[in-house]
């Protein structure tokens, strides 16, 4: 527990310092080293853990590690696409630790988990992108952030009807069939 809040604190600390200046050479290679170290030290702790409690614990650390070290490389060259790797790292992260916490599950159950998984690492990645459109200055600006716009929500959607298609499975007959058309319309599905 130590772990994680240690791990969220330079999360937090990078993320609000790299909004104030860049860091130097020295410093970022100290914050490199502090993160390989959490990230041993979170590891041996998975060490005692077994089965399914040992991979999430894995996953965590795993997920902390990428996501400090995506802030870190964001801190040390401050831009929009540093900026986008940080959310994308964050939305791996999530998403692999929600597929070893699926795990815990079986059947239909699972493949829900799964699929609500999946639709949140979609979105927050389609986020991502919009973010990073709407960050870079250029001329054709406006378009491309309401093309970003468009294509994350075209995608968020989709995952979305596929996680409701997949709560659909666990019924039978015209209640799934129900359910399945009110999934269509609600995420603009054909």
């Amino acid at each position: 527990m130590k772990t994680r809040l240690a791990m969220f604190t330079l999360a937090v600390s990078c993320a609000f310092a790299g909004n104030a200046m860049a860091l130097t050479k020295e410093d970022y290679k100290a914050q490199k080293n502090r993160v390989q170290a959490e990230y041993k030290a979170g590891k041996e702790k998975c060490d005692i853990l077994s089965a399914n409690a040992k991979d999430i614990c894995q996953a965590e650390a795993e997920g902390a590690e990428k996501v400090a070290k995506a802030e870190l490389e964001a801190q040390y060259k401050p831009s929009p696409r540093h900026d986008k790797q940080v959310r994308d790292a964050k939305a791996d992260a999530a998403y692999d630790l929600a597929k070893e916490k699926c795990d815990d599950f079986a059947g239909n159950a699972k493949d829900v988990c799964m699929k609500d998984a999946k639709a949140a690492r979609i979105s927050a990645k389609a986020d991502a992108k919009v973010s990073k459109a709407g960050a870079e200055a250029n001329n054709d600006k406006a378009k491309s952030v309401a093309q970003a716009r468009k294509d994350a929500n075209a995608d968020k959607n989709e995952a979305m009807y596929k996680a409701a298609k997949e709560r659909c499975d666990s019924m039978s007959g015209a209640a799934k069939d129900g359910c399945q058309n009110d999934a269509k319309v609600k995420f603009g599905m054909k």
